[in-house]
């Protein structure tokens, strides 16, 4: 299998084993959610998307510079984007969630920086996922404070 297969079914995979174990339930629809929440039925395909695009900067990473500090940021920001959903949604801490979303924010940030000057491609890949989580931050910041 190729590197980039590989990372695709790891992060798809577990994405998917993690979203469908935690899926927003009666507590996150009685939540007073922000004007600009999205239907619910719009998250699933943009993380899919999102989570194809992960993959292949992951695994760009990987193949030029598996033990850099770039792969470090890579993987941090992987399992606090793992993370995440458990927290808000099973154990309903949108608190400590919002904590995680905006450490797992900078450490996208940090891969897209360490990985401009030497792999464009894969700090290009990263840039939907920056912008879907600050506007995800938004919304956790906003549940936090509306509930």
């Amino acid at each position: 299998m190729t590197t980039q297969i590989i990372f695709v079914l790891l992060v798809l995979g577990i994405g998917f084993a993690i979203g469908s174990t935690t899926m927003p339930g009666q507590w996150y629809a009685a939540q007073i959610k922000p004007s600009f929440n999205p239907p619910n039925w719009v998250f699933a395909p943009v993380w899919s998307v999102i989570y194809l695009l992960i993959a292949l900067a992951g695994a760009r990473t990987w193949q030029q510079a598996p033990y850099g500090v770039a792969m470090m940021l890579w993987t941090v920001q992987m399992l606090l984007n793992f993370a995440w959903s458990p927290v808000f949604f099973a154990w309903h801490r949108s608190g400590l969630a919002l904590g995680i979303i905006v450490a797992m924010l900078f450490a996208i940030i940090g891969f897209i920086v360490e990985r401009w000057p030497t792999d464009r491609t894969a700090a290009l890949l990263f840039v939907p996922y920056a912008a879907w989580v600050a506007f995800a931050t938004l919304l956790n910041a906003g549940i936090f404070m509306l509930n």
